[in-house]
């Protein structure tokens, strides 16, 4: 009776096998491939895989998908119907409340704009190209000319616009008509307002650039003409020329360098954050070059002179009595040393000329002096000390003093001044956003959330089905290896193919075998038990098969 029992197939092979539902022939398929011996062992790896699926799924449906923006620098207007556009075509998109930028999810970004080019979207500015092309037949001049400059001022937008620093450009030009009259000509004026990307500056070298640009671009016009301000209404091109930049920056140079001294100096003795230093720098930047030619006060003389004499030959009439004189002895002789001698008389009927020139050499001095730019004339100091707990005493403060006068090169000549003061500092309050405002915080929760889900999925569902999994295989595994032994001892005994001492082996007990090796050992004793019926049992198949 106990052998019987033992190969009595009452086991259905419900207890190792996944419980299936029981909604009649539908899922027999389906129940079948689950109770397959190698989909039993394949389960563990299953239960890891999808638990692996199911983190994976979670993680990347509370990811948000990466942006990017559809076009930069339009209009309200162009943004309108862009929305509407996409909304249209069944395309998500976005608008950063921060920037207003227009985004929609990379992957998508250009099917948006090849449906958005199909409709002839955005409205982009027309080119100058465009401008002049569309000037109907017969226009008036005064038309005209108002097309060509629309066109070049669209020209130079766009070409502004290439640069790095700048969003969007307008450029707005003014100028007279031209007079026949020089008196009356106005040179054209230029105005150029940028609207620039978010974060970026435009250096005075790059500011300068666009107004050369625009000043060449225009006839009659200077590069001082052209004004240039961004989206914030501040003034990027003053009308200051070269020469007063060239001398704020020195300046700003020179108060930085006092600056970063003084810093050096204090910084380890206060600490920072408790002193603070402004410097402000008076320099000259005029450029002077003087010549000054002198004569020595007691070498006086002249520097030239020119001496003209005339003598004519005709000689005065006779007077007197004749002979008179030569009855007499002639005069003494007086020789004077400083005497001018007389100057003999020329004969009678003639005429002389006498020129003379004379130059005298005198001693002189010839001074040049030429005063550079740069000239620091006067140097202002302003060091506010925190007071904390102890206030430092006057002893400290004239300390503190003399070393700032040596920092800056103190001269009192020039009317250079310090001052020195300390005070309770204020606490500065931080007025930075809270950290659950910052940007990077909602991506770190998400990816977090990710992580925690990934890990809750692996311990609530992961685990439970590896470790039913294993226990379920185990059970299998005793089981079958207890009938095999039991199917291998009734195999062994003749009686059992016979029929005597036990129950005859049937197709049904076959088919519910639990594994290979037994359903093979069934067959076997079955083959043994009834050969004539074993053969027509596979002649009937291969005459299936080959129907099939």
């Amino acid at each position: 009776m106990a052998e019987t029992q033992i190969l009595t197939p009452v086991d259905d092979g419900s207890a190792n096998r996944l419980p299936a539902p029981v909604l009649g022939g539908r899922l027999a398929p389906l129940t079948g491939f689950f109770r397959q011996p190698a989909v039993q062992r394949a389960l563990p790896a299953i239960a890891m895989t999808s638990a692996i699926g199911i983190a994976a799924l979670a993680y990347f449906t509370m990811q948000a998908a990466p942006q990017a923006q559809l076009f930069a620098g339009l209009d309200d207007t162009d943004k309108a119907a862009v929305a509407d556009a996409l909304q249209t075509q069944g395309i998500g998109h976005s608008i950063d409340p921060t920037t207003g930028a227009l985004t929609v999810d990379a992957d998508k970004l250009h099917q948006a704009r090849i449906a958005l080019a199909g409709q002839g979207l955005p409205k982009a500015a027309p080119s100058g190209d465009s401008l002049i092309a569309a000037l109907p037949m017969g226009s008036s001049r005064a038309i005209e000319g108002e097309a060509l400059r629309s066109a070049r001022e669209a020209d130079l937008s766009r070409t502004i616009e290439t640069i790095d620093a700048v969003k969007s450009a307008r450029v707005h030009v003014a100028a007279a008509e031209p007079s026949l009259f020089v008196r009356e000509d106005k040179p054209a004026t230029a105005s150029v307002m940028l609207t620039l990307q978010n974060g970026r500056s435009l250096s005075d070298g790059q500011v300068q650039a666009i107004r050369f640009l625009v000043a060449s671009s225009i006839p009659g016009m200077n590069a001082d003409q052209v004004s240039v301000i961004d989206q914030r209404g501040a003034l990027l091109s003053d009308t200051a020329s070269g020469s007063d930049m060239k001398a704020f920056q020195l300046q700003l140079q020179v108060e930085d360098r006092f600056r970063r001294a003084l810093d050096t100096l204090l910084g380890p003795m206060l600490g920072a954050g408790n002193y603070t230093v402004e410097v402000h720098a008076d320099v000259d930047m005029s450029e002077s070059q003087a010549t000054r030619e002198s004569f020595p006060e007691n070498d006086r003389a002249l520097t030239s002179e020119q001496i003209t004499r005339s003598t004519s030959g005709t000689s005065a009439p006779a007077v007197g009595i004749p002979g008179a004189l030569s009855n007499q002895p002639p005069q003494a002789t007086t020789v004077t040393a400083n005497a001018p001698q007389p100057t003999p008389a020329a004969p009678p009927g003639t005429e002389s000329n006498e020129n003379a020139a004379r130059a005298y050499e005198v001693g002189r001095e010839i001074s040049v002096t030429h005063s550079p730019q740069g000239k620091l004339r006067r140097v202002s100091v302003a060091v506010a000390l925190n007071q904390g707990k102890k206030a430092l005493t006057q002893a400290d403060l004239t300390k503190i003093d003399n070393l700032v006068k040596g920092a800056i090169g103190y001269d009192a000549t020039r009317g250079d001044l310090i001052a020195i003061n300390q005070r309770p500092f204020v606490a500065v309050e931080d007025t930075a956003p809270a950290f659950y405002d910052q940007g990077w915080f909602m991506p770190l929760v998400q990816q977090v959330g990710a992580i925690l889900a990934a890990l809750l999925a692996f311990l609530f569902i992961g685990r439970p089905m590896i470790r039913a999994a294993k226990e379920r295989a185990a059970k299998r595994i005793a089981q079958n290896q207890e009938l095999e032994a039991s199917l291998l001892a009734a195999t062994d005994r003749p009686a059992l193919a016979s029929g005597q001492g036990g129950r005859e082996i049937t197709l049904e007990m076959i088919e519910q075998a639990p594994s290979y090796e037994a359903r093979a050992n069934l067959v076997r004793a079955f083959v043994r038990q009834d050969s004539a019926r074993a053969a027509l049992v596979v002649r009937h198949l291969m005459q299936e098969g080959a129907r099939a």
